[in-house]
């Protein structure tokens, strides 16, 4: 029996809402789809350029809390300590917008608009672009909270006056996205972008006036404020200029921290763990590119002369070659030469002869390891020695393999190595 027209005609409504309506839903469920993909992408993005920047590095203390602050930079103007940079409402950024962050790293200005010191590089950062800005702060956001308060700056008088703060910026500070250079590769200009942005390599690699600015952008090299560790020139081929060491040597050492003639020590060992091991393949090469069109070629100078050696001079480096047979000679070699890939060569080597022998002491002093990375996982290390011999005796060994076997530097006395001491990186 056929039903009635008006009957079919309901359920014909009927089945053509329902689809309607599920053609809706899929339709919104698309529309949505790509923008929790994009948001993911978002956030991956932003973490890998915080460990370009090596964020944490400053905003973590040891022992705490990743990104919760709390690290103390002792510098000549005061004692700065890093806020904490986790989603929380009360401690941290929480409430926090893009605004704000693109604020602080490229104006350098707080989210009230006070000036921020430039202890935090936002001297380098203005050269971010806001399209990585905003990555970095979506993946901050993405963090856990972490409920923290950290104690207030500890800053010299008059430096706690905002008004010369902002005549420091009027003078020292430039702000500007960077911009690429059409003369050089697209590869040459991405390596720009990260070594003098967001790798903030200037902070450490150039010399500081008084005032505590940057005197350059050229890398020329100066002592890190805080460390009591000197940062090498990357220009100089006396000191870490890499001039004429092909890019993958150069890539291998940044990403390692090892190759078979070099090995980085100290803060650098610290920024190769913590950042740089992590860089794309692309991006360490371009690095590498970058840094290798800053370096002097030996050519462009007169070759070194080595004047004669005063008597007294001969004298005081030979009471250093019995220390370092005793302590040194065992891994280092009889004539300095080490063990490639192993322990460093001393002979020949630019972080034993640089015009600073500040590296080389605190070496002695303290130890060290080269880092631990994919590439380098299980670096042999350098015990520390300070409680084994004296100053004087130090300060002797150290005067000693910057003069043997071709080398040359000044010489140490135990004055620079009793100076040299201070908070351990």
């Amino acid at each position: 029996m056929k039903q009635p027209s008006k009957f079919r005609s309901a359920e014909k409504k009927q089945v053509a809402v329902f689809i309607a309506s599920m053609l809706l839903s899929l339709s919104s469920i698309a529309a949505t789809q790509p923008s929790a993909n994009s948001d993911a992408e978002q956030v991956l993005r932003g973490e890998y350029l915080t460990r370009a920047g090596n964020c944490m590095g400053c905003h973590t203390t040891r022992g705490g809390k990743p990104y919760a602050g709390g690290r103390e930079l002792v510098t000549p103007f005061g004692k700065f300590v890093t806020p904490n940079i986790t989603p929380d409402n009360e401690t941290g950024i929480g409430h926090w917008s893009e605004e704000d962050f693109w604020q602080a790293l490229h104006y350098g200005k707080g989210r009230d608009g006070s000036y921020l010191y430039p202890v935090f590089p936002y001297t380098e950062y203005t050269k971010v672009t806001r399209q990585d800005a905003d990555a970095i702060f979506a993946y901050l956001r993405s963090l856990t909270p972490v409920a923290q308060t950290n104690p207030p700056h500890k800053i010299t008088s008059p430096y706690d006056n905002q008004f010369l703060l902002f005549l420091w910026r009027t003078w020292y500070f430039k702000e500007g996205v960077y911009e690429p250079d059409d003369s050089k590769s697209e590869e040459w200009n991405r390596g720009n972008y990260l070594v003098q942005g967001l790798g903030h390599c200037n902070a450490c690699h150039t010399p500081r006036n008084v005032w505590g600015a940057s005197q350059d952008d050229k890398l020329a090299g100066g002592e890190i404020m805080g460390t009591y560790w000197y940062a090498p020139s990357l220009i100089s081929h006396r000191e870490a200029g890499m001039g004429e060491w092909p890019v993958d040597e150069i890539a291998k050492l940044l990403s390692t921290g090892v190759t078979g003639h070099a090995v980085t020590s100290g803060p650098m060992a610290t920024i190769v763990r913590q950042s740089l091991q992590y860089l794309s393949k692309d991006d360490m090469r371009a690095v590498a590119v970058y840094l290798q069109s800053l370096g002097e070629k030996r050519g462009e100078e007169a070759p070194r002369k080595i004047p004669p050696m005063p008597e007294r001079v001969s004298r005081y480096l030979a009471l250093g070659e019995p220390v370092y047979i005793k302590h040194c000679q065992e891994c280092h070699g009889e004539s300095g030469e080490g063990v490639p890939g192993v322990y460093p060569p001393l002979a020949g080597n630019r972080s034993v002869t640089m015009t600073s022998p500040l590296n080389t002491i605190r070496s002695v002093l303290y130890g060290g390891f080269s880092p631990a990375t994919a590439g380098n996982p299980r670096p042999y290390g350098m015990p520390p020695f300070q409680h084994i011999i004296r100053d004087h005796e130090i300060a002797w060994v150290v005067s000693y393999i910057r003069n043997a076997w071709g080398n040359f530097g000044s010489l140490v006395s135990p004055e620079d190595v009793d100076s040299s001491r201070g908070n351990e990186f």
